[in-house]
Formats: structure tokens, sequence, C-alpha cells
């Protein structure tokens, strides 16, 4: 039987691996959480939405006859992950995660470590400064109880909601970004502290480096725990793993 594979996307490595099995011409799909008004354009079909929790995703997996998942969601996309582990346990379909390495720090770092979205706002229980906000739309009302700093905001798309934070700038665009660049942002806007998630890989690391040659110090949100799985960091162990299980299967 041939695979028929859903990749649980939203990041840069994903859209490479979709690249990948389209010109290998595997079937699969790519979904997306919706929370993104517009997502890259995929080589292979799309679908937006969530399934309904663990219940729905596992009818999804049985009526589409899915036969392998790859999860290849953003680091910080917790629940989605821990979601995809219980259905494919129960409906028996393989699964692997394509992830990105953290960040680690380097010399020059300037980080402090804060385990969740709330140690990151209590990090900020400070006299008014001026930071660079990196955490997402879906996390800036969590920031109203500082309301005395200026805020940059980085977003994909426009907000479409008065934000919760009075004092914001926001520049709508889309990564991978460059060091030179942001360090020019950082320098435009008085930056005096970022605080960013630790979503690794490359397409967002550029604020880490304008930070580092800046001597400004980082507010890092460390990942979620996840439960033991299968990972891979590139789009080619994937294929590799589908052969692999074939194999096994005598297919």
């Amino acid at each position: 039987m041939s695979p028929n594979l859903l990749i649980l996307g939203g990041t840069t490595e994903a859209s490479a691996l979709a690249a990948l099995l389209a010109a290998r011409r595997l079937q699969g799909t790519v979904s997306f959480a919706g929370r993104v008004a517009h997502p890259t354009r995929q080589p292979l079909p799309a679908r937006v939405g969530g399934f309904g929790g663990v219940a729905g995703l596992v009818d999804y997996l049985t009526a589409r006859r899915i036969t392998h998942v790859i999860d290849a969601t953003h680091p910080f996309a917790a629940q989605m992950s821990h979601n995809a582990l219980a259905a494919c346990a129960q409906a028996r379909v393989p699964l692997i995660a394509l992830t990105r390495p953290a960040w680690q720090r380097q010399d020059g770092d300037d980080w402090l470590h804060v385990p969740d979205i709330a140690g990151a706002v209590a990090a900020l229980d400070r006299p008014a400064t001026r930071v660079m906000l990196a955490v997402g739309r879906m996390h800036l009302a969590a920031f109203a109880p500082q309301p005395q700093h200026d805020y940059l905001l980085r977003l994909v798309d426009p907000p479409d909601c008065p934000l919760p934070l009075p004092r914001t700038t926001v520049i709508v665009d889309r990564g991978p970004f460059a060091a030179d660049a942001d360090r020019a942002l950082m320098e435009r806007h008085r930056i005096r502290i970022v605080v960013a998630k630790n979503a690794g890989g490359t397409g967002a690391s550029a604020k880490i480096a304008a930070a580092r040659a800046l001597h400004l110090p980082v507010v890092m949100i460390d990942r979620p725990v996840l439960p033991a799985r299968h990972e891979v960091h590139d789009p080619a162990a994937v294929l590799d793993w589908l052969a692999h299980d074939a194999a096994l299967r005598g297919v």
C-alpha cells in the first residue's frame, strides 16, 4: 500500500518536507492550524483548522486512511503535539516529529531563561524600557500587566482587533530575516531588551544574533516539555524513516 501522509505543518521545515514528498510523488496532506491568514503555498493538498482534539484526529486518520503522521508543528505548539501522539497511538499510525534543534547560548549572549509566557511577563516587571516582543500574536494579551513599556511587535498578519498593550509599534513582515537587518531594526527603535521563544532553527534566529551583536539581554522562553517520541531534524530523514517502515512491513 502506498503511503498516505499527514503533515502537521506551519513551519519552514514542514514546507521543505512537502516539497521533497511532492518531488517523490508521494501522497499527502499538509494541515495548518489557521493562525495565519495566508499560509505559505504548498506543493501538496492543504487543509486549515483544528481536528477537534484527540478524538477528532483519530476520526480523521481513520476516515482518510492516513498511514503515517509527521509532526512538523512549531516547537511551542505543545497541545497539537500531545494530541498527535495520543491519536496516533490510538489509531496505530506511526508518527515522527520533524523538529528544529533549540538555540544554544553562545559567547556574548545575555539570556534570562524563563519556563513559559508567565515567566516572561514576570521578567518585564521593571521600569519602563523599549522591548522587542517576539512571542507571536496569540500571547500578546498575557503581557497586559506590563503596560509601561514601549513594545515593538513583528507580526505575520496585521492586527484584527485593538492591541492589549497601549504603547506599541507594529511591523507586518514574514521571515526568514537577516541578522544585519534585525540589528538595524533594533537600533532604529532603540530596543533595550528582547523577549523571544526558543523556536530554534535559522528562520527566526536573526533577532538572537542581532541582540548578541548589540549586547542586549534576551528573555528566552524555554520550550515546553513533550513526551518521548521519534524526532529528526532533516526532511530527508523523514524519507529514510518511511523507507525503513516500508521495509519492516515488506512493502
